[in-house]
């Protein structure tokens, strides 16, 4: 598996990118063909579509992995673990990607998001596919580092930043799609749905809940897969250096 599994991530994060190509052309040619000033704003439309922790945790992921395969095709010691940095990164992304799936297919399947209209097979690949080989990456990925349990802080970060940034940039923006003078990624996000923000801090923390427990998981296995191996090369790590 050391051998072929950066290959199977470089296929997930090119197929990952295709989909995301393929419903940002969508979406941008919807607005391009639009009647209202709003709806054709194109940076807004741009903006917005960028702003969704879907398209966000998808183009981290499809990074991530093709740096980790970079790594592992330039590293000829398979009995080395992946540096802590990149570790961590999978960490995150996996978390983020594994708590898109579970979301989408929980809170959000079936419900037109205001992007426009989606394309079928890019929406399953964001939401489902790519979701499951990040979920197949933390279970059997080789080379995987065990990290500390504060690193569950970390991969907080990100998402406290993202609604934070949505809640403070929703009534900044025009919605494309209806022309409200209000645009929110997500219905669970929006307060006129939810009944004021009370509604919306209960999806908030559920999910907030949700986003600790996966990465307290994913870190969990990490550290049963990859604390031997660590322990080993840094064993023999050290060992070298004293030696010299």
């Amino acid at each position: 598996m050391t051998t072929w599994w950066p290959f199977a991530r470089l296929a997930a994060a090119l197929l990952g990118i295709a989909a995301i190509v393929a419903q940002l052309s969508l979406t941008l040619q919807i607005a391009l063909e639009a009647t209202t000033p709003w709806g054709g704003h194109l940076p807004t439309v741009a903006v917005n579509f960028f702003s969704f922790f879907t398209i966000l945790s998808n183009v981290s992921a499809a990074i991530a992995l093709i740096i980790a395969a970079a790594w592992a095709l330039g590293q000829r010691d398979p009995a080395r673990p992946e540096p802590r940095w990149l570790s961590l990164l999978l960490v995150c992304v996996s978390t983020y990607m594994i708590v898109t799936g579970v979301v989408y297919n929980l809170l959000l399947r079936g419900i037109e998001l205001p992007q426009g209209v989606t394309v079928p097979w890019s929406n399953e690949v964001l939401h489902v596919v790519f979701p499951l080989f990040l979920l197949l990456d933390v279970l059997v990925a080789p080379r995987r580092r065990a990290l500390p349990w504060s690193t569950v802080l970390v991969v907080a970060v990100f998402p406290v930043v993202w609604v934070a940034y949505t809640l403070i940039r929703a009534n900044l923006v025009i919605a494309p799609a209806t022309g409200a003078p209000w645009w929110y990624p997500y219905p669970f996000l929006d307060p006129h749905l939810q009944g004021g923000y009370g509604g919306v801090l209960v999806y908030v923390i559920g999910i907030a809940v949700a986003i600790i427990l996966i990465a307290t998981v994913v870190v969990w296995i990490g550290r049963r897969r990859g604390t031997a191996r660590s322990e080993v090369h840094a064993t023999s790590d050290s060992a070298g250096v004293s030696s010299r």
